[in-house]
């Protein structure tokens, strides 16, 4: 899609500039002598320089602008696509009936509809140069536009950044969002500068503007004002920075703007905690090159504080497809120690949050959609090390699910291949090492207290290696004890198939390989309840492809104009004869486009939508997807 073409929807209106906006004319403009604008040769780059000297507008300004319309083109007489005129993309009038549509739906009777001056008629009016020619002539043209963007001018500072204003309007918007958008665009042009020669065989240059910014804009309405809290938790509101923070349209932070679940489903809530206290996690959430979530929940009182609204999408889980479909909750507390921070207060506010989100938002009360930061998959291979391991193995699990009210216990009440694992938290205290803050080795052992997974092992036996993730230890190092190792953990919640059963150990498929658990816990428990559950195994005899997110297929990208976002697979494989769980069988396949600052507004957010199904598996510690044609369900 052309730059041109983006502005399509407003310039067809004729820009509405005409309506809600005061008539000013720069000094400049008023006193311009048009006819030395039209005057002298006709090559496009002395037209421009002309048309500058006797409107005011920088040349550099004129030229960027232009080529943002047009990329200096002349189309004679032929009006555009996008229903403009010439080099300078000048627009007609146009009716507009909107006002008179929504006074009908309110009951207040049909008001008339409304003609809007485009920029061809301002431009005539403006130099007294005819329409017709305006129209045909690119040099009437490019004089009529320059005419125009300097009455949108107000004052007579000669700095680029001050036209910023002036430009916006230009784009035919009377969206301040889509005017900044386009302003953005031309001052981006500006620090590159352009050239090329047109279709009629004129050579145009800009040269490069280093130093050329926007003025800075207004703060863009995000609605992180806007307080999502159950009523009994009087939530704080101190919403996180939605601005720019560099020259660039992608410098901004600390989230992006969205209308979920309008334009994408809510489908998880992820459990971080921050490693950090409660004061320098509100610091973190407010720093606009920081990262953004959507609640901070205190741990002394379970306070909780929104920073932005569940619309919006938080950069939280080091997953795009998870932040577009998720919401995230940080727990002031440090994993490693997490015990002495998750308290009741905690966990008690936390979960009244969670089941409000999940009923508003539709997420299932499971743990497959209510997941810790831990279980969110890398999106390629070379991403899985750097993936979070928190809440951590002493976040309670069962009793959080408990507080949901979706209690880990068995929903059938016959023996099944399919088990969820429970291991009894008190009760299960399993070996970790290295809890210090970054002092210790992986030779210390922690302080001995309830963990909320059973280890997996290569055989049935205590002496037996640890099972192995190659995602995770791609340098080869051997699965460990060590607080931060999540790849030999079956976590609470998580479901499995019964592959084996042998001596008090049970096996059960993990990333490709066999591995074993103990059956009980220390206190002679069984560590797993029998569930409902859908298996999941390889089509054929090859080994199937598993994936960290659930993308279209490149065909959904076309004459988007959004750069095809290629579908990597992980370095695991499921094996013929492996069997894993179904997760969910309604996986949306999607790709949230917002990559500039007020790009990702409701009305400007992409979302590309493929036809390839996926599904969501029980895959290792995290979940994983898997291409529905690759699969068998049983």
């Amino acid at each position: 899609m052309t730059n041109r073409r983006k502005w399509a929807a407003a310039t067809t209106v004729a820009a509405l500039v005409g309506s809600g906006f005061a008539a000013l004319v720069a000094p400049q403009a008023q006193a311009a002598d048009w006819g030395r604008c039209l005057a002298g040769p006709a090559d496009r780059q002395a037209v421009f320089d002309r048309a500058a000297q006797v409107s005011g507008v920088p040349e550099k300004v004129l030229l960027a602008v232009s080529y943002m319309e047009s990329r200096w083109d002349d189309h004679g007489a032929k009006v555009s696509s996008a229903g403009g005129y010439g080099v300078m993309h000048l627009t007609q009038d146009a009716a507009v009936r909107h006002a008179a549509k929504v006074a009908r739906l309110k009951g207040d009777g049909a008001a008339p509809d409304t003609t809007v001056e485009g920029t061809l008629t301002r431009a005539a009016d403006l130099t007294g140069i005819p329409a017709r020619r305006l129209r045909s002539d690119d040099v009437a043209n490019v004089c009529g536009g320059a005419a125009v963007l300097a009455s949108y001018r107000d004052g007579s500072s000669s700095r680029l950044s001050d036209w910023s204003a002036a430009v916006g309007r230009y784009s035919g918007s009377r969206d301040a969002t889509e005017q900044r958008q386009f302003a953005a665009q031309v001052f981006r042009t500006l620090r590159t500068g352009a050239a090329r020669t047109t279709d009629d065989g004129q050579r145009v240059t800009l040269a490069a503007t280093p130093g050329a910014t926007a003025a800075p804009a207004a703060p863009v309405t995000t609605g992180d004002d806007v307080v999502d809290c159950p009523p009994t938790l009087a939530c704080e509101l101190l919403p996180a920075p939605y601005q720019q923070t560099g020259s660039d349209p992608g410098d901004y932070g600390n989230h992006d703007l969205a209308d979920r679940p309008a334009n994408e489903s809510i489908d998880y809530i992820v459990i971080h905690d921050t490693e950090a206290d409660y004061p320098t996690t509100i610091k973190l959430v407010q720093d606009p090159t920081y990262l953004g979530w959507h609640y901070s929940i205190r741990s002394e009182d379970g306070h909780v504080a929104q920073h932005i609204n569940p619309k919006n999408v938080g950069w939280h889980a080091g997953n795009w497809y998870v932040n577009a479909h998720s919401i995230g909750i940080e727990h002031e507390g440090f994993a490693a120690t997490g015990a002495t921070w998750y308290t009741e207060s905690m966990y008690q506010s936390s979960a009244t949050l969670v089941r409000h989100l999940a009923t508003k938002y539709g997420v299932p009360l499971d743990r497959a959609h209510v997941i810790g930061h831990d279980q969110v998959p890398g999106i390629t291979s070379a991403n899985i090390p750097g993936m979070h391991w928190d809440p951590g193995p002493y976040w309670n699990w069962e009793h959080y699910m408990a507080l949901l009210g979706a209690p880990l216990g068995p929903d059938r009440h016959t023996p099944s291949d399919v088990v969820t694992v429970a291991p009894g938290f008190a009760d299960n205290p399993q070996p970790l090492t290295n809890c210090a803050s970054g002092d210790g080795t992986s030779s210390d052992p922690c302080r001995t207290q309830g963990t909320n997974f059973v280890y997996l092992r290569t055989a049935p036996s205590d002496d037996a290696p640890l099972v192995e993730d190659p995602g995770l230890h791609q340098d080869g190092t051997a699965s460990s004890t060590e607080v931060s190792d999540i790849g030999p953990r079956l976590t609470a919640g998580q479901k499995v198939v019964v592959a084996k059963r042998q001596g008090g150990w049970i096996a059960t498929w993990w990333l490709g390989e066999l591995g074993w658990f103990k059956a009980t816990n220390a206190a002679g428990e069984s560590v797993v309840k029998p569930s409902q559950g859908v298996e999941v195994s390889a089509v054929g005899t090859d080994p199937v492809p598993v994936y960290g997110r659930a993308y279209p297929e490149q065909a959904a990208y076309a004459g988007t104009g959004v750069p095809y976002q290629a579908v990597s697979p992980l370095l695991y494989r499921i094996k013929p004869g492996q069997r894993y769980v179904l997760a969910d069988a309604a996986v949306p396949t999607d790709y949230y486009r917002a990559t500039t600052y007020d790009w990702s507004s409701p009305r400007d957010g992409t979302a590309i939508v493929g036809g390839t199904r996926y599904y969501e598996i029980w895959f290792g510690h995290r979940v994983a997807f898997v291409q529905a044609e690759d699969v068998t369900l049983h």
